[in-house]
């Protein structure tokens, strides 16, 4: 009973979106252009905090990637594992198009565009390092925004909690080997240390942590759960902007000499998106579930844990690297082409049920 509740409270209620989650965009273009102009009024400042680092770990941007990511975390209740017997077709599309698709579809997109097409018109140098964000952003399925855009659709609650809680349980294991696999095929060396490190810093120790703080504040209630979760939802947004403002001021010169980067790594991303939610859409209805069940299922195919992909990308290539570049534009397009993604879900109901 009280995983149905919790699931309840996740998805219904409120149907919006919050302002940080609606004009997530905006912030990230804020952020881009407080990050270039700090990095070049404090340059000495910057150079300090790049320096904090132990075992190729940036303690400032470790500490606010924990605060980003442990806060998402807590809203997924494993115990919805038992869930995903319900509905195991559209689980199965799920699983099929976040772990044998889109990672690999990425991967064959950056060597078609990154690698090939555009690569005139990009360093030489970070060629490798934009692909290896890519592969990163696409190896990491949506967790948290996921429930916004399953609720902007009217998506099946459990089944949404379900498929989160799977695609997590699987990250935990299957991210190091998936991202070593495809930064392989991609002739990308692989740092297996630090990789196998970041797994642990930034998947494994963070859902152990949000995992115990869900078991204690559930203990005191799901009123008490629910105001915890609206309470500490903002720090998320918060350390993420923190993290971008960081970010961009390491990035700053690159940006600035070379301003078309950002509008050529986001075609990749978005053919995938709209590639993996129209393919997870279809196979759906191919197959005879439910629009309920088909939305959460297409739309968390599309989406993406960009603040694992971001903080992984950091730790393996460094604050300066295309890879941390890659990521942060998976983040500046996620909410306009989601929102798209929802509107278009949303307005072919008659087609899907018409089959």
């Amino acid at each position: 009973m009280s995983q149905t509740c919790d699931a309840v409270s996740l998805e219904t209620g409120n149907s919006s979106m919050s302002v940080f989650e609606r004009y997530l965009t905006v912030w990230v273009f804020l952020c881009i252009v407080a990050g270039i102009a700090l990095g070049h009024l404090f340059p000495a400042l910057f150079q300090t905090i790049g320096a904090m680092e132990i075992a190729q770990v940036n303690l400032p941007v470790g500490l606010l990637i924990w605060v980003m990511i442990i806060p998402m975390l807590i809203k997924v209740d494993f115990g919805a594992l038992g869930e995903v017997r319900r509905h195991i077709k559209g689980i199965g599309v799920t699983l099929f198009v976040n772990w044998l698709v889109k990672p690999f579809s990425m991967a064959l997109l950056g060597w078609v565009f990154i690698r090939h097409v555009f690569a005139p018109w990009l360093p030489a140098e970070q060629i490798d390092s934009y692909i290896a964000g890519l592969i990163l952003l696409a190896a990491a399925p949506c967790t948290a925004m996921v429930f916004v855009w399953s609720r902007l659709t009217g998506g099946d609650p459990l089944f949404t909690l379900s498929q989160v809680a799977l695609n997590d349980a699987i990250m935990i294991v299957a991210f190091a080997p998936l991202v070593g696999l495809l930064l392989g095929l991609s002739a990308i060396s692989v740092p297996w240390a630090t990789l196998l490190v970041s797994v642990l810093l930034y998947i494994v120790v963070p859902v152990i942590l949000a995992q115990w703080l869900r078991r204690k504040l559930l203990a005191k209630g799901q009123v008490s759960f629910d105001q915890a979760l609206a309470m500490i939802g903002p720090w998320s947004m918060v350390a993420l902007l923190a993290t971008l403002v960081l970010l961009f001021a390491f990035q700053g010169n690159a940006i600035l000499q070379q301003p078309l980067v950002i509008a050529l790594l986001a075609v990749p991303i978005l053919i995938q998106v709209f590639f993996n939610s129209a393919l997870a859409y279809w196979l759906n209805r191919a197959v005879g579930e439910k629009h309920n069940i088909a939305c959460p299922s297409a739309l968390i195919g599309a989406s993406n844990f960009f603040e694992l992909a971001v903080a992984a990308a950091i730790s393996l290539f460094g604050l300066q690297s295309g890879a941390a570049l890659a990521t942060v534009v998976g983040v500046l397009i996620e909410v306009p082409v989601m929102l798209l993604v929802v509107r278009v879900v949303n307005q072919t109901q008659d087609w899907y049920k018409n089959r």
